[in-house]
């Protein structure tokens, strides 16, 4: 180990192709947290609701994203899904598993904010002659997302790492595929994942960044 030689030149050289992945990791991860979002707000709707097969079906899906590995999560996409028919590429099943992820981590961090906010909001909005649906879109709805905000920047965040996953079942597209791929073609392990790992890391302390000026500019009161 102490004879090791490092060649950091081979992975600058292909620093611009890494960043090509990088894109292609922000673009996964941000598409499956709009879809994760969406399901979210569905399953939070669906928790809420006085339908037990609603409810049921809602507390499954976050139960099973919340307490089964994201690998497995998404081999069922890629592998699973391909038992009844269903045939997904890499870059989709990496997709469908993340989002599947996103949403049950984000419906639960919705339902917390919900009972963050009191009642008598609802109710102050109904006292002003609005529906149900008028007082929650404009009175809870903000409220809720403004206190879910920071902590839907951590799953962003962790949906950037789950994006590593994709070369489990193939996807050679994202930074983490690359990476692997350039590994293998000049076994120069450590410098192109240490080089990696660096990408990974400004990436995430970008978003986090971004979250915190976003949510500064965005809910000031």
């Amino acid at each position: 180990m102490l004879n090791y030689t490092f060649h950091w030149n081979q992975a600058l050289k292909a620093l611009p192709q890494m960043l090509d992945g990088a894109l292609v990791t922000l673009q996964i991860a941000l598409l499956s947290m709009v879809l994760g979002v969406a399901f979210a707000l569905t399953l939070t709707a669906f928790r809420l609701s006085s339908s037990r097969i609603l409810r049921g079906f809602a507390t499954t899906w976050v139960e099973i994203a919340r307490n089964t590995p994201a690998l497995f999560q998404i081999y069922m996409a890629h592998f699973g899904l391909g038992n009844f028919g269903i045939h997904l590429s890499p870059y989709m099943a990496l997709l469908i598993g993340i989002a599947f992820n996103n949403a049950g981590y984000l419906a639960e961090n919705f339902r917390g904010a919900l009972k963050a906010i009191p009642d008598t909001q609802a109710r102050a909005g109904r006292s002003l002659g609005m529906t149900p649906v008028q007082a929650f879109r404009l009175i809870v709805l903000p409220q809720m997302l403004r206190v879910a905000f920071l902590p839907a920047t951590n799953q962003m965040v962790w949906a950037i790492l789950m994006t590593s996953l994709g070369v489990t079942v193939g996807m050679n597209t994202d930074l983490a595929g690359i990476t692997q791929e350039l590994n293998a073609r000049s076994f120069r392990t450590f410098e192109f994942f240490a080089l990696a790992a660096v990408i990974y890391y400004i990436i995430a302390k970008l978003v986090t960044l971004a979250a915190r000026l976003l949510a500064a500019r965005m809910f000031k009161y």
